[in-house]
């Protein structure tokens, strides 16, 4: 198998994208070993899991021209499928593949509900139920204490190969002691490039056609025999899928699940910026997204903190790069992004690319 057909026939077309995109794969494959600290491949593990994430909204939004707010609720349905069943049946991979399996049937059933029933109306009558039906499930899992855990979430355990105490290997390689938190974060990381490729494959796939036709003109799919709900309640349940699969990498990294990291409304603010800044329709565009706006989220404060240190002195500007001001400059950088790049960073950068003369 040749690169091209490990990205279906789609490579970027691009070289400045190119670039980007291997350096952003070279550094989440590489991450224990080239960043030290805890922080650091943390943030490492939330960049992997929230391409796949937004890459499976993006099926949605930027392929079918779906617009859903539910996307956080299957996202939530992974780390509590895990959260539950590993607090409940013990710390065993049995208990992590029936906890999977139970979030990836009740998001396969809610999916096809939503989808069968709600997207025969008008695409803002269709975000608004999602938004209804992720509020409903935000408002259970606070409620349901004795189940969820309440407003606390759940702490859980995890087999003993992904405990931070174990250890791998006697001897440290290239410097890094091989244990549990390592083997977690390539778990995670390699879950994540498997399904990212597999979207991927799909979006080039016959059926990924039919969708960009269906956003294009969904009357004119219809004209030609293609029926339309069927084919968006597909992509609605496979994103749906997709995301919870994603919730489950979340929460085994965590071990940890709870409404504020997984069900939070802002979360799906959050991936509908990702989404925007990278280019919607393009799948790539999830990638270069998420890890400018994860990264933006836990290091902007600490350069802001050295930008105000430096620029003591100076009348306003030390006020205006205060770390506590971190939003402000975050709402700025993608005002710039929407307004210079309209159609996401990967399209502006493949645009260049078709327009530069050969």
């Amino acid at each position: 198998m040749n690169f091209k057909t490990l990205l279906s026939d789609d490579p970027p077309r691009s070289r400045a994208l190119a670039v980007m995109l291997v350096l952003i794969l070279l550094l989440l494959a590489t991450a224990p070993f080239v960043f030290s600290g805890t922080r650091s491949l943390d943030v490492a593990a939330k960049v992997c899991v929230f391409i796949l994430l937004v890459a499976s909204y993006d099926l949605l939004l930027g392929y079918t021209g779906i617009v859903s707010f539910a996307h956080t609720m299957f996202f939530g349905i992974g780390g509590y499928g895990v959260g539950i069943a590993m607090s409940r049946l013990g710390t065993s991979w049995l208990a992590i593949g029936g906890g999977i399996l139970a979030a990836l049937l009740l998001s396969l059933t809610l999916s096809f509900l939503v989808g069968l029933f709600s997207l025969r109306v008008k695409a803002i009558f269709f975000a608004m139920v999602t938004l209804a039906v992720a509020s409903f499930f935000a408002i259970l899992a606070s409620q349901l204490s004795d189940i969820t855990g309440g407003e606390d979430g759940i702490t859980f355990k995890v087999p003993e190969v992904l405990r931070p105490g174990f250890t791998l290997l006697d001897e440290p390689l290239f410097g890094v002691p091989i244990g549990g938190r390592v083997l977690t974060y390539y778990l995670v990381f390699f879950t994540a490039l498997a399904l990212f490729l597999l979207l991927l494959r799909v979006v080039n796939s016959p059926f990924g056609r039919v969708l960009q036709a269906i956003r294009e003109n969904e009357f004119r799919a219809e004209a030609l025999g293609y029926r339309t709900v069927i084919y968006r309640t597909l992509a609605n349940c496979l994103g749906a899928l997709i995301a919870t699969l994603a919730g489950v990498l979340y929460a085994l990294w965590l071990r940890y699940t709870g409404p504020n990291t997984t069900l939070d409304f802002a979360i799906m603010i959050d991936i509908l910026l990702m989404v925007v800044i990278g280019g919607m329709g393009t799948m790539y565009g999830a990638a270069v997204g998420a890890s400018l706006f994860v990264v933006a989220q836990n290091y902007l404060q600490d350069v802001m903190k050295v930008a105000s240190d430096a620029t003591k002195g100076i009348p306003l500007l030390p006020d205006l790069l205060h770390p506590d001001r971190w939003l402000l400059w975050l709402g700025v950088l993608f005002i710039v992004c929407v307004y210079y790049f309209p159609f996401g960073i990967v399209g502006r950068l493949r645009n260049r690319a078709n327009t530069r003369p050969s």
